[in-house]
């Protein structure tokens, strides 16, 4: 489940799937340049999740990267290259902010495994993960400001994970987060040395791919839509998810089990 250390070519795939019994790790593999997304990457990732969405055999996706940083954001030599071309530029923020919904929108869950820095839209790919394990050193910023960019559409995925105050600080500021502040804002949930950070993935993932995919499936879609609406709409739509859950299989396994007071065994794996 580890990310490879070293930072690949410009020959190799932009992204490496490796699945394993109901655990894929997809791996950013642009490490000699940060894992910047480029529109190639950004396009080969959103290749790689819609066919991961599509896979009934994969159960929890892990998202992980190559080289020495989890990714610094867009390309930012490809962004110069382009930045007289406003077609060439929206069609790769639509793309980008596609891919990015993806990950919200598949019924696994992903669990983001960061090290080093995540920036801009790299800090972005980590707030729209479902859930995050970063290392001790890992950084987080959102810091277009620098150099002239504000960093508007990182923010969407940002404020909706973590208060609106610390969110304009940091694209105010353009100043990096560490691991703890993340994690006390609500950007990641657990930070680990990174001795320890593959082995808490791996747990963290084994825990979620033993339930009941269907439930995780409904669930995961059923908190997207709810956490937009008002909250009596969400109410209402929640409840409808319920009875929906409880017309499952795995809702009459479980509760058979827990009042047989034994382990369930999952129908649908």
């Amino acid at each position: 489940m580890s990310a490879n250390p070293m930072p690949q070519d410009d020959t190799a795939p932009l992204v490496l799937r490796h699945d394993d019994d109901g655990v894929t790790t997809l791996t950013l593999n642009r490490g000699s340049r940060a894992n910047a997304l480029s529109r190639s990457m950004v396009n080969a990732m959103a290749q790689m999740i819609n066919a991961i969405a599509a896979d009934a055999s994969v159960r929890v996706v892990v998202l992980a990267a190559s080289g020495r940083a989890f990714c610094a954001g867009h390309d930012m030599r490809e962004l110069r290259e382009h930045r007289d071309d406003s077609d060439w530029l929206q069609a790769l923020f639509d793309e980008c902010s596609q891919m990015m919904q993806g990950l919200t929108r598949m019924p696994q869950p992903v669990i983001a495994r960061v090290h080093g820095i995540a920036t801009a839209a790299g800090c972005q790919l980590v707030s729209m993960c479902d859930l995050a394990v970063a290392a001790t050193e890992a950084r987080f910023a959102l810091p277009g400001v620098n150099v002239g960019i504000f960093c508007t559409t990182p923010a969407v995925g940002v404020a909706r994970s973590i208060l609106r105050k610390p969110t304009l600080e940091m694209l105010l500021t353009g100043e990096p987060i560490d691991a703890a502040s993340a994690r006390e804002r609500g950007l990641i949930n657990r930070v680990v040395n990174a001795a320890d950070l593959d082995g808490e993935i791996e747990r963290l993932a084994r825990l979620i791919a033993a339930r009941s995919g269907a439930l995780i499936a409904a669930g995961k879609r059923a908190f997207y839509r709810q956490i937009e609406l008002s909250m009596a709409d969400a109410y209402t739509l929640a409840g409808g998810e319920m009875v929906s859950a409880l017309e499952l299989d795995d809702a009459a396994e479980g509760i058979d089990a827990f009042l047989g007071k034994r382990a369930p065994q999952w129908m649908h794996r």
